[in-house]
C-alpha cells in the first residue's frame, strides 16, 4: 500500500526533470501519469474478483512482483516510450496487489475492534505514502536524479514479497467456475479503460467535445452491457448482490466525491506553492508535511477508538465537515500568503481525512461476504481511481480556464493563477458537501457503534483470539 500510493504522488514532483532528460513533449508528458492511471483504474475490479476466485495471496504476490519489476524498468528507461510502457505495467501490478489488499485484511481481522484498528493502520499507510511521495519526490530529484523515484520501490517491493510469503495465510479461492465470466471481464475492463481515458483527456479536448462525449457514451454502453450481463449470467464476475448493501454502495459514492474534491488539495496546493509563492520541489513537500503528520496521527491513533465509541457514520460525517473547512479556507487564500497564518491552519484541518478514510473503508467492506471480499476491495479502489481521474480532469480544467480568462483581462500572472485555484477549491468544497449529503442520507442506518455489519463478539469469542491475532 505504501509503495503504490507513494508511486502515485512521487512522480508529480519530478515531472519537469522527466521532460528535460527524456525529451517528452508537453502532451506526451501527461502519459507518465495517464498510462499508470488507465491500467490501474480499469483492472482493479477484475483483479479483485480474480483474487476471490484463484486466491487473494496469489494475486497479491503476483501484482507486487510485476510492480517491482516495472519500477526497475522505469528507472532505467532512456526514452519516453519505454517509460510510458513501464508506467502501464506498474499500473497493472498495482491493480493486482491493491485490489485484494483490503479483502485480505477484512478476512484476517473478523472481530470489530481489531478490524477497526487494522483499517486505521491501512489508512495511515496510504496517507504516509502520499505524503512521503511529495517529500521524497523533491529530495530525490534534486539530490540524485529522477530515476531514483522509481528505484526506491525496489527495496520496498522485495521486502513486501519476503514478508508476505511467510505472513499471509494461503487461500485457494472459490474456483474459476464460480465466476469465470470472460465476456463480462472484457466488457468491464474495456468500459473502464475507455471511460478513464476519456476523463483524463478532458483537459486537452474539452468536456463538450465530440472526443469526450463519444468515448464517454461508448464507455457507458460497455458498462451498461456489463451490468446487464451480470444480472443474467449464471456465474457473474461481479454478483450484483454486493451493490444492494447501503453501506457498500453509499460508501463508494461518498469516496468518489471525496477523492475528486481532495485532488485539489493534493495537487493544486502544490502547484500554488510552487507557481505563486515560488517554493522549490523539496520546500513544497516539507510545507505539506504537517498535513501528512496530522492525517497519520489521527488515522493511526484516534480513528479506531472514535469509531468504536461513536460509529463509522458519525466519524465519517465529522471528517467530511473538517475537509469542507480545508477547501473553504483555500478558496480564499491570498496571492501573497503567509504560511503560518494562511496555510498551516489548512494543513492541520486535513486531519479530517484521517477520520473520514478509515470510517469509509470500514463501511465499504462491511456489507461484503467473505467470498466477495476481493471484489468489494477492488470496487472500493476502482471508485477511488475514478474519483481521482474526475478530480484531475474537471478541477484542473476549471482552474486553467479561469486563469486564462483572468490573464486575458489583464490580471498579473500570480493573481490569475490564484484565481483559477480559488475556483477549483470552491468546486471541490461543493463536491465535499455533496459527499456529506450522501453520507447523511444513504448511510442513515449505521448500526451500533463499532459494528459495521459485523456481528458482535459472543461470550465464546471473548475467550478466544481471532485468526489474525493467533497468526501474529
Amino acid at each position: 500500500m505504501l509503495m503504490t500510493i507513494l508511486d502515485g504522488s512521487i512522480v508529480t514532483v519530478a515531472m519537469p526533470a522527466l521532460q528535460g532528460d527524456l525529451g517528452f513533449t508537453p502532451g506526451g508528458l501527461s502519459w507518465v501519469v495517464n498510462a499508470y492511471l488507465i491500467a490501474f483504474g480499469s483492472l482493479l475490479l477484475l483483479a479483485g474478483r480474480l483474487g476471490d476466485l484463484i486466491g487473494r495471496k496469489r494475486m497479491f504476490l503476483a501484482g507486487t512482483g510485476i510492480f517491482t519489476a516495472a519500477s526497475l524498468l522505469a528507472g532505467v528507461a532512456a526514452s519516453p516510450g519505454v517509460l510510458i510502457a513501464a508506467r502501464f505495467l506498474q499500473g497493472v501490478g498495482s491493480a493486482m496487489s491493491s485490489a485484494v489488499g483490503l479483502g485480505i485484511l477484512v478476512t484476517l481481522f473478523t472481530v470489530p475492534r481489531e478490524r477497526a484498528r487494522a483499517i486505521a493502520v491501512f489508512s495511515f499507510t496510504g496517507a504516509a505514502g502520499a505524503s512521503l511521495g511529495q517529500v521524497l519526490g523533491g529530495i530525490l530529484t534534486d539530490a540524485l536524479a529522477w530515476n531514483w523515484i522509481f528505484f526506491i520501490n525496489l527495496p520496498i517491493g522485495l521486502a513486501t514479497l519476503l514478508v508476505a510469503l511467510r505472513a499471509l495465510p494461503s487461500d485457494q479461492g472459490i474456483g474459476l467456475g464460480a465466476g469465470a465470466d470472460v465476456l463480462g471481464a472484457v466488457l468491464v475492463t474495456t468500459g473502464l479503460m475507455t471511460g478513464i481515458y476519456a476523463v483524463v483527456k478532458i483537459e486537452e479536448y474539452g468536456a463538450a467535445s465530440a472526443h469526450t462525449l463519444g468515448l464517454g457514451a461508448l464507455a457507458l454502453a460497455l458498462l451498461t452491457g456489463f451490468l446487464v450481463r451480470q444480472a443474467k449470467t449464471a456465474n457473474p464476475l461481479m454478483p450484483l448482490r454486493i451493490l444492494r448493501s447501503r453501506s457498500v454502495s453509499g460508501a463508494n459514492a461518498v469516496q468518489m466525491l471525496m477523492v475528486a474534491a481532495l485532488f485539489s488539495f493534493q495537487i493544486l496546493v502544490a502547484l500554488y506553492l510552487q507557481k505563486v509563492l515560488g517554493y522549490g520541489a523539496a520546500e513544497t513537500g516539507l510545507a505539506m508535511l504537517p498535513a501528512a503528520a496530522v492525517i497519520g496521527a489521527v488515522s493511526l491513533g484516534v480513528s479506531a477508538r472514535l469509531i468504536a465509541r461513536f460509529g463509522e457514520r458519525n466519524v465519517l460525517l465529522t471528517g467530511l465537515v473538517l475537509l469542507v473547512g480545508v477547501l473553504g479556507l483555500l478558496a480564499r487564500v491570498p496571492v501573497h500568503a503567509s504560511y503560518v497564518t494562511d496555510l498551516l491552519p489548512v494543513m492541520l484541518l486535513a486531519a479530517g481525512f484521517g477520520l473520514a478514510l478509515p470510517a469509509l473503508t470500514s463501511l465499504a467492506m462491511s456489507g461484503a461476504e467473505e467470498k466477495d471480499a476481493g471484489l468489494a476491495s477492488g470496487l472500493f479502489n476502482t471508485t477511488q481511481q475514478i474519483g481521482m481521474a474526475l478530480g484531475v480532469a474537471v478541477l484542473s480544467t476549471l482552474a486553467a480556464t479561469r486563469t486564462e480568462s483572468l490573464t486575458a483581462a489583464g490580471r498579473p500572472a500570480a493573481e490569475a493563477l490564484t484565481g483559477g485555484y480559488h475556483l477549483a477549491f470552491a468546486v471541490g468544497a461543493g463536491l465535499l458537501l455533496a459527499a456529506l449529503a450522501v453520507a447523511f442520507t444513504v448511510l442513515r442506518h449505521p448500526g451500533k457503534p463499532g459494528t459495521p455489519g459485523t456481528p458482535q463478539r459472543t461470550a465464546k469469542d471473548r475467550k478466544t483470539k481471532s485468526p489474525a491475532t493467533m497468526a501474529a
